[in-house]
């Protein structure tokens, strides 16, 4: 009896096969001790290198391990996003260099495991089966939850890893059974065959079971993107983690999730919108709603930030209303200028916490601007963008994505949103107030002189992206449309 295998293109999985082999070198390099120090910039090179292989596939849409319907494809879409995650981490690798060095966590694990993560995202984005989706989310998860216990030492990371730990496997329970479901409504876990099951005439018992798997899959969706009820864990882990890791946490694992929630709601189950359009509208609101009142009282930064995460969470679930290539893109412009930013934040917060400070507080940032200019212009900067605040990118991103949902007929999300908005500017300026308009309540080491050139690099980096795109957003809006027209 012949066995016909499925027609299998390495070609399409390039960048997948890239990062992993990437990651797993910066491991081997890092059993050597002469070779520590240079273990960051061979980390960056490859990932550079990563970023090539993408940028190369773009327009041509290739397929992979598949005989009638394929597992991965390496459309514009999972390209542009792979090319996010990429541009996330070789910021948070840029970042991490003094801090892991003061810390002595600087070994090629951490790196390796940055890069794994990576892999495991684009893997993610590149996913057209329920299979190939919950392999990278392992990938990305495991690998998340050792970077987040790094600091073996410090109470708050172990605490901070386990939260995770225990709450990530929950989630990843609820995405199996939601799969075990979608299976058995249409016999297959391909994106493409649910998507003609629920174009077809089914059953009330299918239909049942096809509402069911895309509820548990919000869930643990919804558990990666920090979405209320599910962001009990953001604030204890934020804190608990190293910087940069909290960084890369709140930047590359959200956008995973978002591209992954925007294949699924707009290409897939765009069949049951009258279905799961009023659950999202509420929980975006909800999501909205805590994030911004809870921030309001937060004197921790990282906390601050954590809180703020989740408001955004809720701003880029608004646009899924509209089920169209417009709100879609806009989530994608909305991911680029917010990795940009919170990546700003923490990285500016790496510093203050660099030589043992588990937490840093508004106190810690008061007198910055005259202790250290260059730092507390670049939180300016990136406070002003998050508040939404012209002619920074948070500006336009907001912009755009507002005007998606109300383009969609949304009208009464976007008012609420905005009235939200509002509000966040009360604890956004508050920081540059405290750093401006307060002397040092206390004694402060100053900052200058911890982070090294490459992070400085990565922070002016940062700025300098955050002001040039809400000045000239064009190109950047018109790759995220191009991204998204390769969805089916």
């Amino acid at each position: 009896m012949n066995t016909v295998l499925p027609e299998i293109n390495l070609y399409a999985v390039m960048p997948q096969i890239f990062l992993v082999s990437s990651a797993t070198v910066v491991l081997i390099v890092g059993l050597f001790e002469r070779f520590r120090r240079g273990i960051p910039y061979l980390s960056l090179v490859l990932l550079a290198i990563s970023g090539v292989v993408a940028v190369n596939q773009l327009g041509q849409d290739p397929i992979a391990f598949s005989d009638t319907s394929p597992m991965m494809v390496s459309d514009d879409f999972s390209l542009v996003a792979t090319l996010i995650f990429i541009a996330g981490a070789m910021l948070t690798v840029l970042i991490s260099v003094s801090y892991a060095e003061a810390r002595s966590i600087g070994h090629g694990e951490y790196y390796a495991l940055l890069i794994y993560a990576v892999s495991g995202m684009s893997m993610m984005a590149a996913g057209t089966d329920l299979f190939s989706f919950f392999l990278g989310l392992e990938v990305l998860s495991i690998s998340l939850y050792v970077l987040i216990g790094f600091e073996q030492r410090e109470a708050g990371s172990n605490e901070g890893a386990l939260k995770y730990f225990l709450l990530g496997a929950f989630a990843s329970g609820f995405i199996l059974y939601g799969m075990a479901l979608l299976y058995g409504a249409s016999g297959s876990t391909e994106y493409e065959v649910i998507a003609h099951t629920l174009a077809g005439e089914r059953s009330d018992a299918v239909n049942l079971l096809l509402l069911g798997g895309l509820g548990l899959l919000l869930v643990g969706i919804g558990f990666k993107i920090s979405m209320v009820p599910f962001h009990a864990w953001t604030p204890d882990v934020y804190q608990g983690a190293p910087t940069p890791v909290a960084a890369f946490l709140s930047t590359g694992s959200k956008a995973a999730g978002f591209v992954v929630l925007i294949r699924l709601l707009d290409s897939v189950f765009s069949g049951l919108m009258v279905d799961w359009i009023p659950l999202i509208s509420v929980l975006a609101v909800l999501t909205i709603a805590v994030g911004n009142v809870v921030a309001l009282v937060q004197s921790n930064l990282k906390r601050l930030l954590a809180y703020s995460s989740i408001a955004h969470a809720g701003y880029m679930l608004l646009p899924f209303m509209s089920n169209s290539q417009d709100g879609s893109a806009s989530v994608i412009f909305y991911l680029i200028v917010y990795t940009a930013m919170n990546l700003g934040a923490f990285g500016v917060l790496a510093v203050l916490t660099a030589r043992g400070s588990t937490c840093a507080t508004l106190d810690d940032l008061a007198g910055l601007g005259s202790r250290h200019p260059l730092l507390a212009a670049i939180m300016a900067v990136v406070m002003f963008s998050l508040a939404g605040i012209p002619p920074t990118a948070g500006f336009m991103a907001k912009f755009y994505l507002f005007s998606a949902v109300v383009t969609g007929g949304y009208i009464e999300l976007a008012v609420i949103g905005l009235l939200f908005s509002g509000v966040s500017l009360y604890y956004y300026l508050r920081v540059v107030i405290w750093m401006y308009m307060r002397p040092a309540a206390r004694e402060s080491v100053d900052a200058t002189g911890r982070l090294s050139y490459s992070g400085m690099t990565a922070l002016c980096v940062s700025a300098l992206a955050i002001l040039a795109v809400g000045v000239f957003p064009s190109g950047l809006l018109r790759l995220a449309q191009q991204a998204v027209m390769t969805l089916p």
